[in-house]
């Protein structure tokens, strides 16, 4: 075998980079400060942007009795959330566990510090997340302890006994994908460090409710129910599906049937309720071949049906949840697409929450234990609360846990963010705002409805955009007008679109898209004419294709068990005919000639189980023969990570993670445009990156959390990275260079002693308030900002810290012209220099001594362009580029500017005029204040003159002061009087308008007033001033040698 150049080079890096990270790693097992690779990333910004306007699905709600205002919320995917404001602001409490899928919620009636949470969603629609086990606080979220059970993967309820808290019971549906034993009702006496399975049917039952007696803690029902999903289809009911009831705390247990009035036959999911008011009363709604509502009058020994009334719910897959009011037996509350209510017993219900106000398809209810006016509703848009007994809801708008599907940037400045969410549309917002603030939600629009998945702009006002179903439209970003551009049939067969269909802009042509149902369409016109480029890419298997059936006791076909469809497409920009795709059958397509022929290549990718879900391929920028694609099998039950990397147009193929490496299944991958060894991966639990092309993976740990990454894109321009995740919305990683140069130099960077990167730009805008109230208070939501100055990373050895505290800074025009001086002090690692784009300043007036000799800012601005700031550390110098781009809305006039600083520059002679008088008075000030201590000792017929002239100086000191600005003294407001500050704060021209008459006109008002307080400072220096010195040389002490020692001290 031989070896290029090139490859000897890359085997030789990648080993470098092993060597380096796994010294790395062993070092962060001992002290994890110690690991340069996470001191760099967390030396990377991270900005969460949201947006929070469009929440994302919330599971679970608790709340501590006594303690109303404190609200802890669990989201399908997003983490757990706590609020101690009664909903105005919101901490997420479990960013650092394994998974942010959350299921269940408990606190302990005894010690509301004492938190249980169960994770792992679960109601098992396709888009649902699992979690791994019970985990347990005992200070209110502040620290976790995992607790087992991490089989389970998903757990919809957890029971605390109101009397031992060591006692607790979980309910388990377990994994919706396949068979399991670890499923049912769980038990602990220990507080969690030993668990009995006190209720179990079969591998395939779950337990889907269970509720305690208010009025005995050893009383429980459970609803067990036997379901299965598959990525076809799924199946609600089955022989282990039935309510159970125990009286001895789950040491036995009893089954309810049809002879105690349930319905007889095959049963589905249950939702179950009981009342303190009345424990008598129990209720279960019960899916069958009916769907309704059974009453119990006898504490649950016999049924009777109440209702079937359409208003009682829906679609109980995914929620089948009645809660009854604490405080009246006779008043139910039943979640589904709606929210409606009972006041009789169950036997009619009214919709309370329809499909406006507040976003449909509910999960979750609170209802305080005595006042049942209060209630938090929890449903796939977020979190609603009302204090009024549902008649009227207040929104959580600063909850960001969105579930984006996909995720885009275009190139504006700032550059935009484009993507889909759960349930919540699709929507672009701003990476940055020029505003004041943060990013706010109005800053965000909502362009489609419906399920939001791909949206992709066309860089001059239009984006794609589509919800479920392949439903595509094409959106004027301008007037947000919508045209349906979904491809139709070229013959008499169907098409079929996936849930999440595939979307690719042609890299190309800006008016070519590619579309993907079961085969793949391409429009050079924006959607108006389609042609289709292939037959069907699918395996087309009959078995998987009976989606109208789908659902099993109650049909639940939405398309989204749509399958034998096409998932990605990804074309290719170097070579125009060539696109691959991948299917959600596990077909790995591959054309050449623009889909006249397809090569599968499936069966090459060792390791991976026939018939994977291929949802991801990314063409390499680097070589068109390098391709990504990711695969996953979890809806098989099979959580492994698969990643797979060709780096020969297809001839061969390379596994590039395994399980040991990242314990997640994959979702996505990026590579980065400008340093090829750098690699993103995103999976169901958190961001991981390789700086060697994928040989090793690491985690990232800084300030993202273990969420569900569904999609990423690099900003060129900027180099940032930014995140589409499935629970947190989005989040923009700022800057990447030095990750890039780690990935391009390996362990060097790790070991050098000084080292600056070329800056993010600064951008010239104005700082306006946001649209909307100035005012906001607490309940909003503000993404953060970027930073508007030039700004970049810069790094210092430990070692070289300790000797050097400070740099010198200097900034260069490219012709070499020194602009700004500074310095800045510097620590050991990493850390930033910014630059607020000004030029050395003056020294202002001021009333004392100026002391301190070093580089003054606040100069005039410069005008767009790229500098050289040259950094110096002892012997050590670096460079970086730091560039300033003007205002992207406007025109930049370089004459006016020219004008501007000129004119600024003459108002500076004034300020320096001004600030020259003032040092006077302030050395004399000085002088005298050092003498005044030494006259004391004197006797009063020794000093009589001096002290007067003294007195008298000090007060013509402190009346000129007076001039210039407000009395040090003055009590109250003075917005009336104008003094000779005020006038030279006027007198400073705003550059960018060159030099107008009106400039001129303020400038020569403070040069009128700086004439007389130079009046005013001779006046007094002349006379008085000459009369003290000459005085003071009368008396033993002379005040000429206490000046002339002030001054040389001064210099």
């Amino acid at each position: 075998m031989t070896f290029s150049l090139l490859q000897f080079r890359a085997a030789a890096l990648a080993a470098v980079c092993w060597f380096a990270l796994t010294t790395v790693f062993a070092q962060s097992e001992d002290n994890p400060s110690q690991d340069p690779v996470e001191a760099l990333v967390e030396a990377l910004n991270v900005r969460h942007i949201g947006p929070g306007t469009m929440s994302g699905r919330v599971t679970a709600i608790a709340v501590p009795y006594e303690a109303p205002e404190v609200i802890y919320v669990g989201t399908a995917s997003g983490g757990l959330w706590k609020s101690t404001s009664a909903g105005v602001t919101w901490e997420s409490i479990f960013d650092d566990q394994p998974t942010q899928s959350i299921g269940a919620v408990a606190l302990s009636p005894l010690n509301p510090d004492l938190v249980w949470v169960g994770t792992g969603e679960g109601n098992p629609r396709n888009s649902h997340t699992s979690g791994r086990g019970l985990f347990r606080s005992l200070d209110g979220g502040a620290s976790w302890d995992f607790m087992g059970l991490a089989d389970t993967r998903n757990i919809h309820r957890i029971l605390i006994h109101p009397r031992d808290p060591n006692t607790v019971y979980v309910a388990a549906t377990g994994s919706a994908w396949g068979d399991s034993p670890a499923r049912g009702v769980y038990k602990t006496v220990d507080g969690g460090r030993t668990w009995k399975h006190i209720l179990s049917i079969d591998e395939r039952t779950g337990c889907a409710e269970l509720i305690m007696d208010p009025s005995n803690p050893d009383k429980l029902f459970a609803a067990m129910w036997s379901f299965r999903r598959q990525p076809w289809t799924f199946t609600s009911g089955g022989e282990g599906s039935g309510l159970y009831v125990t009286h001895n705390g789950g040491e036995d247990w009893v089954q309810r049937t049809d002879e105690d009035g349930l319905p007889e036959g095959e049963l589905g999911r249950m939702g179950l309720a009981m009342s303190a008011a009345n424990p008598d009363v129990v209720y279960a709604l019960v899916e069958s071949k009916d769907y309704a509502l059974y009453r119990s009058d006898d504490g649950g020994a016999t049924f009777r049906r109440q209702t079937t009334d359409s208003d009682v719910g829906n679609r109980p897959f995914y929620y089948a949840e009645i809660h009854c009011d604490p405080t009246n037996e006779d008043h139910v509350y039943s979640l589904w697409s709606m929210v409606s209510k009972s006041t009789d017993g169950g036997r009619s219900f009214d919709i309370i929450l329809p499909y406006s106000g507040v976003h449909p398809d509910h999960h979750a209810l609170y209802i305080h234990p005595s006042d049942p006016n209060y209630l938090i509703n929890g449903n796939d848009g977020g979190l609603n609360i009302s204090r009024d007994g549902g008649d009227n809801w207040t929104f959580v708008n600063n909850l960001p846990v969105g579930q984006f599907y996909h995720i885009a940037v275009d190139n504006a400045e700032p550059y935009n963010v484009y993507g889909g969410m759960q349930d919540n549309g699709s929507w672009v917002g701003p990476s940055a705002v020029w505003h004041a603030g943060g990013i706010r939600n109005e800053d965000w629009q909502e362009v489609l409805f419906g399920d939001g998945f791909d949206v992709q702009p066309t860089g001059d006002g239009e984006v794609y955009a589509m919800y479920q179903g392949g439903a595509l439209n094409r959106v004027n970003l301008t007037t947000l007008g919508s045209t349906g551009i979904q491809p139709a049939s070229p013959d008499t067969a169907d098409l079929r679109f996936a849930w999440n269909a595939a979307l690719a802009l042609d890299p190309n042509d800006r008016d070519g898209l590619y579309f993907g149902s079961n085969r793949v369409h391409y429009s050079p016109d924006r959607g108006r004419t389609w042609e289709t480029l292939s037959p069907d890419l699918t395996t087309n298997d009959p078995a998987k294709l009976e989606q109208a059936t789908s659902g099993g006791l109650t049909i639940d076909a939405t398309q989204a068990e749509n399958h034998c469809t096409i998932l990605c497409i990804a074309p290719s920009q170097e070579r125009p005919n060539e696109l691959w795709v991948g299917t959600d059958d596990g077909r790995l397509q591959h054309s050449t000639d623009r889909g006249a022929t397809w090569t599968d290549h499936a069966n090459q990718l060792k390791g991976l189980p026939e018939g994977s879900w291929i949802p991801f391929i990314r063409v390499s920028p680097h070589s068109p023969d390098e391709v990504y694609v990711v695969a996953n099998n979890y809806r098989r039950n099979d959580w492994e990570p698969y990643l797979y990397r060709t780096s020969d147009g297809g001839k061969s193929w390379k596994r590039l993670v395994y399980g040991e490496d990242v314990p997640a299944h994959a979702q996505c991958v990026v590579q980065d445009p400008e340093a090829a060894d750098l690699l993103f991966l995103g999976t169901e639990e958190g961001l991981y990156f390789s700086v060697d092309r994928g040989a090793n993976w690491r985690p990232w740990t800084h300030d993202v959390p273990t969420v569900p990454v569904r999609d990423m894109a690099i900003q060129a321009r900027e180099g940032d990275l930014v995140l589409g995740t499935f629970g947190r919305a989005a989040y923009v990683i700022e800057d990447l260079s030095p990750l890039r140069a780690l990935a391009n130099e390996g362990a060097a960077l790790l070991n050098t002693t000084f080292r600056a990167f070329d800056a993010a730009s600064g951008y010239q805008v104005p700082r306006p308030r946001p649209a909307g109230s100035r005012f906001m208070a607490d309940h909003v939501w503000e993404g953060e900002n970027r930073n508007r100055n030039a700004h970049g990373h810069v790094y210092v050895q430990a070692d070289t810290a300790e000797v050097h505290s400070e740099m010198e800074v200097v900034i260069l025009t490219a012709e070499g012209d020194t602009l700004r001086r500074m310095t800045r002090e510097v620590e050991p690692g990493w850390q930033a220099l910014t630059w607020r784009g000004d030029t050395d300043g003056i020294r202002w007036p001021s009333r004392g001594l100026d002391k301190e000799d070093k580089p003054t800012g606040g100069g005039p601005s410069v005008a767009p362009g790229t500098y050289t700031a040259v950094l110096t550390l002892g012997t050590h110098v670096d460079s970086m580029d730091m560039t300033w781009v003007h205002d992207p809305r406007t025109v930049f006039d370089a004459a006016k500017h020219e004008e501007g600083v000129a004119q600024m520059k003459r108002a500076y002679l004034e300020v320096e005029r001004l600030a020259d008088l003032m040092q006077e008075l302030a050395a004399a000030d000085e002088a005298m204040d050092a003498m005044s201590r030494v006259w004391a000792h004197l006797g009063d017929s020794t000093t009589t003159v001096v002290d007067s002239l003294h007195q008298e100086v000090a007060e013509g000191i402190t009346a000129i002061h007076d001039m210039i600005w407000m009395p040090e003294d003055f009590v109250g407001y003075d917005h009336v009087t104008v003094r000779v500050m005020s006038r030279l704060y006027d007198a400073m021209p705003d550059i960018r308008e060159g030099t107008t008459a009106n400039d001129q006109r303020k400038l020569d008002i403070a040069r009128g007033a700086i004439d007389d307080i130079e009046a005013e400072v001779r006046t007094l220096m002349d006379g008085p001033w000459n009369a003290l010195k000459e005085a003071a040389r009368e008396v033993e002490v002379t005040l000429d040698g206490v000046l002339d020692g002030v001054q040389r001290q001064d210099d």
